[in-house]
């Protein structure tokens, strides 16, 4: 108060005001706020869209038709059918048959949505956040801490918990959890599951018998092998406070706090968050690659080349499309792959 007292006495504050791009008046045409992750349904011809700000789970076509809204709305965690429900910034998906598995990340908890019942349950978590070194036990009874990203292997449901810098897993049919790959210790480290490390996992996709990991702090991605050979390895990135933007092989390339990840025609397409980016990897060579984005935020839909992101934090591919929840941008884009045509869902 003083300083601005002195400088309009001397007439040194220039009044004029500012034309601001607030987030809340973007927000004001947008049916979606902040959507973290988008899961490609190709069987059913579905998109599922965790619209986090909104603490709902939005139910579209592949054009974006909403079919289905999930969630109240409002902050919460209560079970119940979909107009009760409530979820606290959800994240990552995965689906097998009518059951859709949800991370309900503030919330700490693992959510089922039963599509045919439409009645949303509690899988796993207590609501409290774990604290550093949990063990796991009965799924209703162990705390969890902040799970990112799923994936679905059989019965088998693996949580990229991104608090406790590890990889869990749930058995779906015992209804058990427990940690599965990482120490808990936030590192770059390979090996054997129990005695690698990660740093804040972010998002998971699987193929065949390899779980794929955007393991987001490290600016790198992972691949675990499943039972019965347990082994994490890094494919391609930098590490701890060792980020970048560049293409290139395994540890030449840089990537900065990658989100999301997924699996098409043999490759893996990268959420590069914070390069506002898209990028593939060769699991088989490391080669990293740009894809779509220029590397600066925006929203321009034009081709692959040209198209501007800013900060995607979710990707799915179905029907040769890759679909990005472009986050900042409080959208679902959609990247043709046969022509690299990039465009923007209307939701509604």
């Amino acid at each position: 108060a003083a300083v601005i007292q002195f400088f309009d006495e001397k007439g040194g504050i220039d009044r004029t005001p500012i034309a601001l791009s607030l987030e809340r008046e973007k927000l004001k045409t947008s049916t979606l706020a902040f959507p973290g992750k988008v899961l490609a349904d190709a069987g059913g011809s579905r998109l599922f869209i965790a619209d986090s700000n909104h603490h709902r789970v939005v139910v579209t076509d592949l054009h974006g038709h909403i079919l289905e809204t999930i969630g109240s709305g409002a902050a919460g965690r209560a079970d119940g059918a979909f107009d009760r429900a409530g979820f606290y910034r959800p994240q990552g998906m995965a689906i097998a048959g009518d059951r859709l598995y949800v991370a309900d990340t503030e919330n700490h908890l693992i959510r089922t949505i039963d599509l045919a019942t439409r009645e949303v349950t509690t899988l796993a978590g207590t609501g409290r956040q774990a604290g550093w070194g949990a063990q796991g036990g009965a799924a209703a009874e162990t705390s969890l801490n902040s799970p990112w990203d799923l994936a679905l292997a059989g019965r088998l449901l693996f949580v990229a918990m991104a608090g406790s810098h590890q990889i869990w897993m749930i058995d779906l049919d015992r209804r058990l959890t427990l940690p599965y790959a990482g120490s808990g210790r936030e590192a770059r480290i390979d090996g054997v599951v129990d005695q690698a490390a990660f740093a804040q996992p972010s998002g998971l996709v699987l193929n065949d018998a390899t779980l794929y990991v955007a393991d987001a702090e490290s600016n790198i991605i992972r691949a675990i092998e499943l039972p019965p050979k347990n082994q994490v390895r890094t494919l391609a990135g930098g590490d701890l406070f060792d980020f970048g933007d560049r293409d290139g092989p395994g540890d030449k390339a840089r990537l900065q706090h990658p989100l999301g990840i997924t699996w098409h025609g043999g490759v893996l397409y990268v959420a590069d968050t914070y390069n506002h980016k898209i990028r593939t990897l060769n699991p088989a060579t490391g080669d990293v690659r740009t894809f779509a984005g220029t590397g600066s935020e925006g929203h321009d839909d034009w081709d692959r080349a040209a198209a501007t992101f800013y900060e995607p934090g979710g990707i799915s591919a179905a029907a040769d499309a890759l679909f990005v929840a472009d986050t900042n941008n409080h959208g679902i884009r959609r990247i043709d792959l046969a022509t690299g045509h990039v465009d923007t869902l209307k939701i509604g």
